[in-house]
């Protein structure tokens, strides 16, 4: 009897709460990465942006779709968004207010040199994704669902252009190459779509699927208030501020 018990106890701890660890164990290991600080692009790929002359759709839709199925700010909002949504119908209108808000701000930003701080950008992001967790964790709602899902895209597109910005891209081929670079993003969306969809399933199956979801959306508020304190004293001093953050996490990851 005592056996059965703490067998039933050591399922559900683990049903409940693996989930979240295994969201916590992500978000380390990518907070750890080179490419955790504002839309970070890899280095052997900022060098063939920067020195691309001409028209190059082929590697430009590669890197968008590499962005997006490593962006984990991107993965996390968009777990959030399509965390409850069952439906098709209902999936496809989010997702696409999400892609159409990202697509116009990473356009426009690249191709008019409208340029926000990076920075600033990623701390709204993190926002986004709390938002989006308090949203699926109670009645919040501040803004119409449909209405915050597009804004919040625009925010993450700003992001991604204004950090292309900074690579000084070249003016031959440009529209295509941007044009080629979003189609790889969503692309990269529809793929990680497919393995959230599926996850997300698996967990609905699970007995203690309510626990699940309330302990996941906590996890996310978690990840978007570290994303949201990493980036806001970055916005006033940002050489200084990424070159100690990086030192604390080489050595915490060591």
């Amino acid at each position: 009897m005592t056996r059965l018990m703490c067998a039933r106890a050591l399922s559900a701890f683990s049903s409940t709460f693996l989930p979240a660890l295994l969201l916590a164990g992500l978000l380390a290991g990518l907070l750890a990465s080179p490419g955790v600080f504002a839309h970070g692009v890899a280095q052997q790929d900022q060098g063939f942006i920067a020195n691309a002359f001409g028209v190059h759709v082929w590697p430009f839709m590669y890197l968008g779709a590499k962005h997006m199925v490593t962006g984990y700010d991107h993965l996390l909002y968009l777990m959030g968004v399509i965390f409850f949504l069952s439906k098709f119908r209902d999936i496809a209108i989010f997702v696409s207010l999400f892609t159409l808000g990202h697509s116009i701000t990473l356009l426009v930003g690249v191709l008019s040199g409208l340029h926000v701080n990076p920075y600033l950008i990623d701390a709204i992001i993190g926002l986004s994704i709390c938002y989006k967790a308090l949203e699926n964790l109670s009645e919040f709602r501040f803004l119409n669902p449909k209405i915050a899902v597009f804004g919040f895209g625009l925010a993450h597109g700003f992001g991604l252009s204004s950090k292309l910005q900074d690579l000084t891209l070249s003016a031959n081929g440009l529209l295509p190459n941007m044009l080629a670079f979003n189609l790889g993003v969503e692309i990269g969306q529809l793929l990680a779509l497919v393995i959230l969809l599926i996850s997300l399933s698996w967990l609905r199956k699970q007995p203690h699927y309510l626990a699940i979801s309330n302990t996941v959306n906590i996890g996310l508020f978690g990840a978007g208030l570290v994303l949201f304190g990493m980036h806001i004293p970055a916005i006033c001093c940002a050489d200084m501020y990424e070159t100690c953050l990086r030192y604390l996490l080489g050595n915490a990851f060591r």
